[in-house]
């Protein structure tokens, strides 16, 4: 059997997919066809597709795979893929200093992003992510670099060139012509990817946090984020020293997320990474001003920075999606993701008193594709396997996550609720078998 790789083409297998409206669509024998533009032309049953079979093409037969919209990971660092999986327990700021600026220091040429970045790309498909929303080092010609690997791989994505003006690691700089510089070569970026290949690629304007970051800095990259319709993504919230430390250097602001708002940085096209612990004052306001936040358990956990209170987060209307926060967290899986969240909330709800409802397996599923999608104002175009949106899908292998694989598997015998809990709760690093954007075939994936 052979997956197909460019469009158009048609998948019969068992699909799962969260619906725009609300609720799911599991079709237990289904097929999914795809135009030759890379859109969804047609999601149904596969017994009213075949009796049709005369006027449509033949479904390539997958099952018992099971067809799923591809992952979108709000929130990963491209450069920091080599150093995944170390630092535990170190709190934030000693782990920056200790792993990822040096890391990043050299990750200052086209050449590097263009060794490191393809196998970057092949590894989130590979994890089932179609789309991805990452930052770079603060050297624009690796940004370059990671922007044209994109460009070639297929994945959708949005990248920023970090911007750093009170600390950086860049040496080779005059301090006094950082800020302008910073912002000249974010715009030039722009200029050259933001909207390229009809929207596929996209840039987010990338203050890296507000402690390595001036008022001014802030302020001008959030008017330069909105005067040329790009994101704008930097982090909030993740750790008590980080906290403080904002809290010094800034005095007058309020909290932290006040920092952002004088600086005009919140509203729909704004994406904060972690958001732990909010206040009161400032979950009304990020839910006020419809900005968007990246929950990222495997790094608030790996570093020890803390358990955002989901439920509440949700409850208060907040637009949440999921972040793998490579290389803080160690896996690219948003599958990954979503089971470490999904502990953390339950331990939350035990430990902490909390009473809300934790999510369940077909949640999780929305946060990491739907959801992930609406933070970023794409949910007219992905998120969701519906006829009318790009075909960015992945194929499961659920065979893979059973207990028993000795023992035959009924695809269409197991509730929807099961399959995801499976995906979820005993997730096999090669259970995604196949990863399309646009009904183009990524890289990554191991086939069938």
């Amino acid at each position: 059997m052979h997956l197909p790789d460019r469009p158009p083409f048609a998948l019969r297998a068992r699909v799962l997919s969260p619906l725009a409206a609300g609720g799911i669509v599991d079709l237990p024998d289904g097929v999914i066809a795809v135009d030759a533009n890379g859109r969804i032309d047609w999601v149904g049953s596969a017994a009213v597709w075949l009796s049709r079979a005369g006027e449509r093409v033949e479904p390539i037969d997958v099952r018992p795979m099971v067809v799923l919209p591809g992952m979108v990971d709000l929130h990963a660092h491209l450069p920091q893929l080599p150093n995944a999986g170390l630092g535990f327990g170190l709190d934030l700021m000693t782990w920056l200093g200790r792993y990822i600026f040096p890391l990043e220091r050299r990750f200052d040429r086209a050449e590097d992003a263009a060794q490191l970045a393809p196998a970057a790309y092949r590894a989130f498909a590979a994890a089932g992510t179609t789309t991805l929303l990452a930052y770079g080092a603060v050297y624009k010609a690796s940004m370059d670099g990671a922007f044209r690997a994109a460009e070639e791989h297929g994945i959708r994505a949005i990248l920023g060139k970090a911007m750093m003006d009170r600390i950086t690691y860049d040496e080779t700089i005059d301090p006094s012509t950082i800020l302008d510089r910073s912002l000249l070569e974010s715009e030039e970026l722009i200029d050259a990817w933001h909207g390229a290949d009809h929207g596929r690629l996209g840039y987010a304007v990338t203050p890296r946090f507000a402690v390595s970051c001036s008022a001014e800095l802030l302020r001008e990259s959030a008017a330069l984020a909105a005067r040329r319709g790009t994101w704008w993504q930097t982090h909030v919230s993740e750790d008590h020293e980080e906290i403080a430390q904002v809290a010094r250097l800034f005095p007058t602001s309020t909290d932290y997320v006040d920092v952002y708002d004088q600086a005009g940085g919140l509203g729909p096209r704004t994406i904060l990474a972690h958001a732990i612990h909010l206040s009161d004052r400032e979950l009304a306001r990020l839910v006020g001003t419809d900005t968007r936040v990246a929950h990222c358990p495997s790094s608030n956990l790996f570093l020890a920075s803390g358990i955002m209170p989901l439920a509440r987060y949700l409850e208060a209307g907040l637009g949440v999606g999921l972040g793998s926060d490579v290389a803080a967290g160690p896996d690219p899986s948003i599958f990954s993701v979503m089971q470490v969240g999904a502990y953390a909330q339950a331990a939350l709800r035990t430990v902490g008193g909390e009473t809300r409802p934790v999510l369940g397996p077909l949640e999780w599923l929305r946060l990491g594709s739907l959801d992930g999608a609406r933070a970023l104002g794409l949910d007219d175009r992905i998120g969701s396997v519906e006829a009318g949106k790009d075909a960015d899908l992945i194929v499961v292998d659920p065979r893979l996550t059973a207990s028993r694989r000795d023992l035959p598997y009924d695809a269409g015998r197991v509730e929807a609720e099961e399959v995801m809990s499976r995906l979820i709760f005993r997730a096999h690093p090669d259970m995604v078998r196949g990863a399309w954007v646009r009904g183009r075939r990524l890289e990554g994936p191991p086939g069938i």
